[in-house]
Order: structure tokens, then C-alpha cells, then sequence
């Protein structure tokens, strides 16, 4: 498994290494990058460079020295991965939390950014109720029992859709782990910034999607993401999904994400392909 070295940390990523555009993505919180298999793989019969990497403290990749970090941070291990890859211009993007170092990206780099894939995310920061949550719901996560039970009650709100299966694949990953380790991660969640006033900055053509159900990102919140990306052409929907539509509804996910390629690469590396999708 390829790894990059960005600041101490050193980065687990995967790419499908295929000479055609790049399509970067970042994973949700508490997931990984194998949550993009789903997409990869109805992807695989096109051009499109699948790249996929593990946030600090997720999946393979670890915290590094100190474990205080922000999505500016991550953002920069984004663009180590793709320095790593010789990848000089991507279409990034991410689910929820991924989406937040995408954005960053765009900000930190315009030009290496031809588009973002923003699936399931927003661009502020937590308002105070979500934050008296998210800090009650962690300090539960990372204390002593309940873990199974908060577990099979996050599952289906996290990810969404109506297949358990897919529910007991994360939950059983989640006990696996050290119910202890997401605690820092946690902490770049709660206080992260808002950039919602810097969103007219950023010019790339972008694709705000969100599941039908998502409880997390909102209608409003979405509506609010694409008003402020000037390349932005509203919020598309797709229906019966939540939180993880990636993960439930990988077709329609994929359609769109190959249709933002096709409409950021350059004609010289176009994917081919996509119109089967």
C-alpha cells in the first residue's frame, strides 16, 4: 500500500493508475478510504484516475507527531498525495468531513483544482447545538461500554438506505478498533472553521450532491454550499439515500462524478466511457 510523508504524518492512499484525469476523494468521519470501492468499481470500465486516502487517524494512516491537526491540514495532505502521484491538476472532492479538506484544497491550491466533487457537506462550522452533541455523543464513544449499541444506532444514520448489510460491514470494523484513537480526529470535527465567506473564491466548477435523507447535510446547508460557489449549478438529489449515499447508491454517485470529469478534464485526457454509466 502506497504512502506519502506530509508534515509528520505519513499518508495511506490508493489510485487506480490509469493515464487518464485525476479524481481525488476523501472519505467520510469514522470511515476510510475503502468506502469509495463501491464508486471505483463502476468506475473501472472508464479512463478516470480513482484516488482515495485515509484522513489523519483513520483507516492506515495515523495521527503522526501530536495529534492536533485542522482540515487545513488535511487539505495540505491532499495535495501530498497528489505531489506523491505527479498529478499536477485533479478534480477533488469528499464525503461529509471529506468535503472539508476538498474545499480547503481549492482554497490552498486554485490552480491544481479543475473541479470539486462536494457530496454530503458544508462549509460552515458546527453551530453550538451540534457541537453539545457531538461532544456528548464522544465522550459516550470513547468511555466505558455502549460502544455496541452506539454503534448499531449509528449505522444506519451515518450511511443511510435500507441495506443492513452494508450497516454491518462499519459496525463491525468500529468494535474492532481502539474506541479511544478517533478522539483528536473528533476534536478537528467540532472545531472546525467556517468558510462559508470564502466560498466566492473559489471558481472551479463544482457538484453539490446530496442524499434524499441526510439529516446531517441539510437541505438548507446544501442550498447554501452551491449559492456560494459560483460554480455551482444548484443541489442534485439522490433519492432514498442519507448521509453515505456513496456507499448505498454508488451508480448514481458515479454518474455524476464522471460527468464532472468528462466536464473538467481537458480533451486530451477525457475519459472515455462514462456515457455506459
Amino acid at each position: 500500500m502506497p504512502f506519502v510523508h506530509s508534515e509528520s504524518v505519513n499518508i495511506h492512499f490508493r489510485t487506480d493508475a490509469v493515464h487518464g484525469p485525476t479524481l481525488l476523494l476523501a472519505h467520510g468521519f469514522l470511515m476510510d478510504e475503502s468506502m469509495f470501492d463501491p464508486i471505483r468499481k463502476v468506475l473501472a470500465h472508464t479512463d478516470i484516475n480513482v484516488v482515495t486516502w485515509d484522513a489523519r487517524g483513520h483507516g492506515r494512516t495515523g495521527y503522526g507527531v501530536g495529534p492536533h491537526f485542522d482540515y487545513w491540514d488535511l487539505a495540505t495532505d491532499g495535495l501530498r498525495v497528489l505531489d506523491a502521484l505527479g498529478v499536477e491538476h485533479a478534480i477533488v472532492g469528499g464525503v461529509s468531513q471529506g468535503g472539508y479538506a476538498a474545499l480547503r484544497m481549492a482554497l490552498l491550491a486554485p490552480e491544481r483544482v479543475t473541479g470539486l466533487a462536494l457530496l454530503d457537506t458544508e462549509a460552515d462550522a458546527c453551530t453550538r447545538d451540534e457541537r453539545i452533541y457531538y461532544e456528548n455523543f464522544f465522550d459516550e464513544w470513547c468511555g466505558v461500554g455502549a460502544l455496541p449499541r452506539l454503534a448499531e444506532d449509528l449505522a444506519p444514520r451515518l450511511i443511510g438506505g435500507t441495506d443492513p448489510e452494508i450497516w454491518r460491514i462499519w459496525i463491525t470494523r468500529w468494535l474492532a478498533t481502539d474506541r479511544t484513537a478517533i478522539r483528536p480526529a473528533a476534536r478537528t470535527l467540532i472545531g472546525r472553521d467556517s468558510i462559508a465567506g470564502r466560498l466566492g473564491e473559489i471558481s472551479a466548477p463544482a457538484l453539490v450532491l446530496r442524499g434524499e435523507h441526510d439529516a446531517t447535510s441539510t437541505v438548507d446547508k446544501c442550498a447554501r454550499l452551491a449559492a456560494g460557489l459560483p460554480g455551482a449549478r444548484g443541489v442534485r438529489t439522490v433519492a432514498g439515500a442519507g448521509h453515505g449515499c456513496a456507499l448505498t447508491h454508488p451508480e448514481q454517485v458515479a454518474a455524476a462524478l464522471a460527468a464532472l470529469v468528462t466536464a473538467c478534464a481537458p480533451d486530451s485526457v477525457k475519459p472515455v466511457a462514462v456515457a455506459g454509466i
